[in-house]
């Protein structure tokens, strides 16, 4: 990241109070530290590559800033403690099983603010009936308000990578009456959009008969992305009770 404007906006998005405790992921060599740490007492980094982790702990006092080499993707973020603000520039390459990760210590995190490809934060933040709307789209939703916030061009990379990129808001929340069985919920959700033209009464025709589709209240004709993340958790529901019963 080489243009400090957009440094600035990000910084500015984040609003770092003194004493928050926050964890950057893929730190690089700092074009989010030194801002940041300009405002916190304390910040953690997760780096996986050992070079980087030498640069950053010769460049940073170690009482100001904490590098744990590791693997985002197997770190236990709840090792950090609760309240936990999370930012960073995602690798692209793993972002979708990063985000999930990410989610699934969202009670322990207050917010996350992360730059991922466009494309990826359009699914995201994707409405039901939308194309870009998927299995990342519902996934998320049910644990976060999600919330884009600014584009970010190529060109604010060096060297420029062939996509353009956004930052988006992730703020979890807890849910009420309308919790579910979550890991029936993840299976509904993969198995409606592992082929998207399908109809849902072909799609989810391991966990839903005619009788159902009436119960609920659904067009069996309809397809995945027609189904809101309440349509989605209303069938959870519905299949956990008919199976417990």
């Amino acid at each position: 990241m080489i243009d400090g404007a957009v440094v600035a906006q990000i910084v500015a998005a984040i609003a770092t109070q003194p004493d928050d405790r926050m964890v950057g992921i893929g730190p690089g060599l700092g074009a989010l530290t030194h801002p940041l740490l300009a405002r916190l007492v304390h910040l953690h980094a997760v780096e996986i590559d050992r070079d980087i982790v030498a640069r950053l702990r010769q460049d940073f006092p170690a009482e100001r800033l904490t590098v744990h080499q590791a693997d985002a993707l197997k770190f236990d973020f709840f090792t950090l403690g609760p309240g936990l603000r999370v930012v960073g520039n995602l690798p692209y390459n793993i972002s979708t099983p990063l985000l999930f990760h990410l989610a699934s210590s969202a009670a322990n995190i207050r917010d996350i603010h992360v730059m991922l490809q466009k494309e990826v934060v359009a699914r995201m933040v994707a409405r039901c009936r939308c194309s870009d709307y998927g299995r990342l789209s519902v996934m998320l939703q049910y644990r976060f308000h999600l919330e884009q916030l600014l584009a970010v061009p190529a060109t604010a990379f060096r060297p420029a990578p062939k996509v353009e990129s956004a930052v988006v808001r992730m703020v979890p929340f807890e849910r009420g009456a309308d919790r579910c069985d979550e890991a029936l919920f993840a299976r509904l959700v993969a198995r409606a959009f592992m082929q998207r033209r399908k109809t849902l009464r072909n799609s989810l025709k391991e966990y839903l008969g005619s009788k159902d589709f009436a119960a609920l209240g659904l067009d069996a004709e309809a397809r995945a992305q027609q189904l809101s993340v309440a349509d989605f958790v209303k069938v959870a529901n519905h299949v956990a009770r008919r199976d417990a019963g």
